[in-house]
Parts: C-alpha cells; sequence; structure tokens
C-alpha cells in the first residue's frame, strides 16, 4: 500500500507538507510495505505542465492520499474514482475502537 503526501521539496518523509494540494511542487510516495520512499515531481497544469495531478498521483501507485485545500476539479476527480475516500466500508477493521 502507497501513502502520498504533497511535499514542497524533495526531502522526503523530512519535508515539509504543502497545504494545497494541486500546487504542490512534489509529491512523497511512501510504500508501507517495503518502506521505500519515492519524491514524484508535480508536471500538472499548476506548474505549466500537461495532465492534471490526481492523474500524477493515481500513477504513482498512491492509494492513500493525505491532504487538504483541494480544488473543485480534483476532488471531482478523485471521486471518479482514481482515489476512494475514506469510509467506513474500507477501514481498517483490526483496529476497531
Amino acid at each position: 500500500m502507497k501513502l502520498c503526501i504533497p511535499s514542497l521539496g524533495n526531502g522526503g518523509l523530512e519535508d515539509i507538507v504543502s497545504e494545497h494540494f494541486g500546487r504542490a511542487p512534489t509529491f512523497t510516495v511512501v510504500d508501507m510495505v517495503s518502506n521505500k520512499v519515492e519524491i514524484v515531481q508535480n508536471t500538472g497544469e499548476h506548474f505549466g505542465g500537461v495532465g492534471n495531478t490526481p492523474d500524477l498521483v493515481a500513477g504513482a501507485g498512491a492509494e492513500i492520499m493525505l491532504c487538504s485545500r483541494l480544488g473543485p476539479r480534483a476532488i471531482s476527480a478523485f471521486q471518479a474514482g482514481r482515489l476512494n475516500e475514506a469510509s467506513d466500508v474500507n477501514a481498517c477493521k483490526m483496529h476497531r475502537h
């Protein structure tokens, strides 16, 4: 399982979290099984690139996205199934307290 966090640079787990998803310069992607950390550059439209940022995150294999300040297009993209919204259905059943 891979976790993705919008970040401000190339510092990996030591980096500062970006407060705006679409304008994050990078994304820190952590493989929770192998503990491998990958830095993905945001090449989306906000930075003069092509494509949208949710597709970039999904292409990195992210299954969990931790972020804030999503714009309406990003919310629509995530709701379209590229990443699933957290719910009781996909919650960890082992840690239900």
